[in-house]
């Protein structure tokens, strides 16, 4: 977890009004573009929670994360998509932002009934959207196994908003 952090620390972008006024923004696509990083930190992020069936990844850099922790762990990948992206039947979940609302949906048969579900994101700020992740894994039928994240938001609160959920973030600002 060590190299993980330091990776972080080395390479996350920080971006001022970003995506609206007033918003400082760590961006973790420098960490995600190098290859040493990715692996520590993919590495760190799929161990967090001992074993999985299934890693949830959230949209959009979640993916990227939560994909690459699913090759090392040897499991499926859950998209948790914005709507309107997933085809059929979908459960949705909405969820208050720090900079606005979102709306999560998945495919319910992505997660097989008890499955062990992961949650994957790079940044917990408030914690809406890894609430409603872990809703919506819960509503499909799998239990949250935790939530890990590259990095935390601390004065945000999202910790407290995820409740009983196990925690795990490789960095704290």
């Amino acid at each position: 977890m060590e190299a993980a952090g330091a990776a972080i620390d080395r390479l996350v972008r920080v971006q001022q009004d970003f995506p609206i006024p007033g918003v400082l923004f760590r961006d973790l696509t420098p960490v995600l573009a190098d290859a040493a990083a990715l692996r520590a930190v993919t590495r760190a992020l799929a161990h967090a929670h001992g074993p999985v069936d299934v890693v949830a990844g959230l949209e959009s850099r979640g993916f990227l994360l939560a994909a690459a922790a699913a090759a090392v762990l040897g499991t499926g990948v859950l998209a948790v998509r914005k709507p309107g992206k997933l085809p059929g039947d979908v459960l949705s979940e909405s969820f208050e932002l720090e900079y606005g609302t979102g709306t999560f949906q998945v495919h319910p048969s992505d997660v097989p009934d008890g499955a062990r579900v992961l949650v994957l994101d790079d940044v917990l700020a408030t914690g809406g959207s890894a609430t409603a992740a872990c809703r919506l894994v819960e509503r499909a039928g799998g239990t949250v196994a935790g939530v890990a994240v590259a990095i935390e938001l601390v004065d945000l609160g999202g910790r407290a908003a995820l409740g009983p959920v196990p925690l795990v973030a490789l960095r704290r600002w």
